[in-house]
C-alpha cells in the first residue's frame, strides 16, 4: 500500500491541470514531513518517559516503539487529508 502511494505518479495521466498540481502534495513530501515530525515527537516522548520513569533505557524503548507506529499513522493521515478538498 505504501509502495502504491509512492509510485502513484506513474499511474496518473501526464496532463494535470495547474489547480490540481498546486492542491495536491506528492507522497515523497508526505514521507519527509512524516520523518521530520516524528523525530521531534519521539524526542519529546523519550524526554517525558525519562522524567516519569527515571530510566533512560525504558524511555528509549518507549520512544522507539512510538516512533514506528506514529510514523505509519501520520503518513496515512496526511494522504487522506490531502484528498479532502475542504479548506483548500
Amino acid at each position: 500500500m505504501i509502495l502504491d502511494q509512492l509510485f502513484i505518479l506513474n499511474k496518473t495521466p501526464k496532463a494535470k491541470s495547474t489547480a490540481q498540481s498546486k492542491d495536491s502534495e506528492k507522497p515523497l513530501r508526505s514521507i519527509v514531513k512524516t520523518i521530520s515530525w516524528r523525530v521531534i515527537g519521539t524526542l519529546d516522548t523519550v524526554l517525558i518517559s525519562w522524567l516519569v520513569t527515571g530510566h533512560i533505557a525504558l524511555a528509549l524503548s518507549i520512544g522507539s516503539i512510538e516512533l514506528i507506529t506514529k510514523m505509519v499513522l501520520y503518513f496515512f493521515h496526511e494522504r487522506i487529508w490531502n484528498k479532502i478538498k475542504w479548506g483548500k
